[in-house]
């Protein structure tokens, strides 16, 4: 079973760790893919500010990524695990699965980037910022680009899995499993259940969504879930005391629905 995560728009900003070997990353057959992504952003971070910002989303306030994104090749490194902040990840508690059970959360996690296409949690990385959403000329969208590079090397590494899907629709652009992949994909959603005049109502959740996907995800790492279809993955999640229901499965080939529910 391999758990699939979107990364956190809030990042640490400063490692202690050597400098970047990209041959040690998760996947290093994308090494050239990712040194493409690399010279790019460079190239772009070391022209116009203006332009920069404009093309990666940023505001001035946010004008010192520029800067991490010119130091990747020099600047010092951390895990991932404590590179990506932010409400899911505060929730996941990666560093902390990672001291207690290593070998699992390498093997079952990946975090998907904008720059590197996908990493695993122990992969030491530069500060650095470009989401999935961006266009970077002249590479284009960064989803389309991993897409088609991806789709090999992760589609071999996790062939036969069950792949619970935590990521948000940005980055979920960047690995769409199909045929009998896809029906061993699990797509993460949450739902908030509260009570109005005596009925339940539910409604998709957004921030609170990513807490929620960070509990499931470290609740399956640390109690070691093996679920090898999204029936046993639903039944273990109850046992563990979560609310979840699997979606009616649609066509042949697509990915099936799994409703998180939280309630007030």
């Amino acid at each position: 079973m391999f758990i699939l995560l979107p990364p956190s728009e809030g990042k640490a900003t400063s490692g202690e760790g050597p400098r970047l070997d990209p041959g040690a990353l998760t996947l290093p057959e994308l090494a050239p893919d990712r040194e493409r992504v690399v010279t790019t952003l460079t190239e772009l971070c070391s022209g116009p500010e203006d332009t920069a910002r404009e093309v990666l989303g940023l505001s001035v306030s946010q004008t010192d990524a520029l800067k991490r994104n010119l130091d990747l090749a020099a600047a010092p490194t951390l895990r991932a695990a404590e590179l990506y902040t932010g409400v899911l990840y505060d929730r996941l508690g990666l560093p902390g699965l990672l001291a207690e059970h290593g070998t699992r959360v390498r093997e079952r996690v990946l975090v998907f980037s904008g720059l590197w296409g996908v990493v695993g949690p122990a992969d030491r990385l530069p500060p650095y910022r470009l989401s999935m959403g961006v266009k970077l000329p002249p590479l284009g969208g960064l989803g389309a680009y991993w897409r088609k590079a991806m789709a090999g090397p992760l589609g071999e590494l996790t062939e036969g899995s069950l792949l619970v899907d935590c990521r948000s629709s940005t980055y979920a652009a960047a690995f769409r499993p199909t045929g009998a992949a896809a029906e061993r994909t699990v797509a993460v959603r949450v739902l908030r259940e509260r009570e109005v005049d005596g009925v339940a109502e539910r409604s998709v959740v957004s921030h609170m969504a990513k807490a929620t996907r960070g509990d499931i995800a470290r609740v399956l790492v640390g109690e070691d879930v093996r679920a090898r279809t999204p029936q046993e993955l639903v039944s273990a999640l109850r046992d563990l005391g979560h609310t979840a229901e699997l979606q009616p499965a649609g066509k042949p080939g697509t990915a099936r629905t799994m409703d998180v529910v939280v309630r007030d």
